[in-house]
């Protein structure tokens, strides 16, 4: 039928050892969406759909997220960016544009440091490891003995309460409600033991109860070649808006774009602006290319070429 959006199709892989599922729509370029923390690939749907006209979109579930497997292991931002690694080598993507949000940001920026040759262009979407700051919940997340208090607050019942105020709330026009069906969505997923367990593995990865203990603005640099694209929810109360654009302003060659109508979740709360900005981009910047001989000049040219130049006697 024309004007139809074309199909955001489920598919699943054993890499492993493991079950990892991811979704695809689309032909063209490839571009890779990393959600972030109890989100998952279909979350993505509104945006991929969008894009999959002129572009080949994947989204993977990360491991311990959406319908991935739960295993025992490791959660760090090095090992979500190696799993993406092997799954779009098994599907056969040598190169991709790396889009992350939140949680993903910081996966798809430990991608780029890890695999700059795979990579594109790199797009933050509400970003995490730009800054220290964090929402005063998920640094409470963070705390021992978290995880019992998560599984109460994700039982069925208790999730359809908060639910139904934040739809009264917002009926009566108090914009809050708007908060307490965020945080009710944020729980959903984390209705099954194993789904929690993950949870709090990947958040102390990354948060502790002062902050986020992640950072990759030392590194910042070294997208001096690569399109970068930074964009920020105008309400977002969960990473500072300031992340994105300090961001922005340590990348010269960057694009900052703000969206008015959401806070943290752009894909969900502003799909169709998120993706008329991607787009944008996409179809306004070459992609990057570099190979490995080129990858230590890059790097090397912050670095002291001597013991001497470095201050060590």
């Amino acid at each position: 039928m024309p004007g139809e959006l074309p199909p955001f199709e489920t598919w699943e892989m054993e890499l492993h050892g493991h079950r990892v599922m991811y979704r695809m729509a689309g032909s063209g370029p490839p571009v890779v969406l990393i959600h972030g923390m109890v989100n998952s690939s279909r979350h993505w749907e509104a945006v991929a759909t969008q894009l999959a006209s002129d572009y080949t979109v994947i989204a993977p579930d990360l491991i311990g997220h959406g319908d991935s497997a739960t295993p025992r292991g490791d959660y760090s931002l090095g090992a979500h960016a190696a799993a993406i690694r092997d799954l779009l080598a098994v599907i056969g993507i040598e190169r991709a544009t790396i889009v992350g949000h939140s949680l993903g940001g910081g996966v798809a920026m430990q991608f780029f440091y890890q695999f700059p040759q795979r990579t594109e262009r790199l797009g933050l979407i509400s970003s995490g490891g730009l800054g220290h700051d964090v929402s005063p919940m998920l640094r409470g997340a963070a705390l021992p003995g978290v995880q019992n208090l998560i599984a109460i607050g994700a039982h069925p019942k208790v999730l359809n309460a908060l639910w139904g105020a934040g739809e009264k709330m917002r009926a009566r026009g108090n914009s809050k409600g708007v908060y307490l069906q965020a945080v009710a969505r944020a729980l959903r997923p984390l209705e099954q033991p194993g789904a929690r367990t993950a949870f709090v593995h990947t958040l102390r990865s990354v948060i502790d109860i002062h902050g986020q203990r992640v950072s990759a603005r030392d590194r910042l640099y070294l997208l001096e070649r690569f399109p970068t694209l930074v964009v920020w929810g105008e309400r977002d109360r969960t990473i500072p808006l300031e992340h994105g654009r300090a961001t922005a302003d340590a990348v010269p060659h960057a694009r900052f774009e703000t969206l008015p109508k959401a806070a943290h979740f752009p894909h969900l709360e502003d799909p169709d602006g998120l993706a008329r900005v991607l787009r944008d981009w996409l179809e306004t910047t070459e992609p990057a290319r570099i190979d490995d001989a080129d990858w230590g000049s890059v790097v090397g040219r912050r670095a002291p070429r001597s013991r001497i130049e470095a201050g060590v006697a």
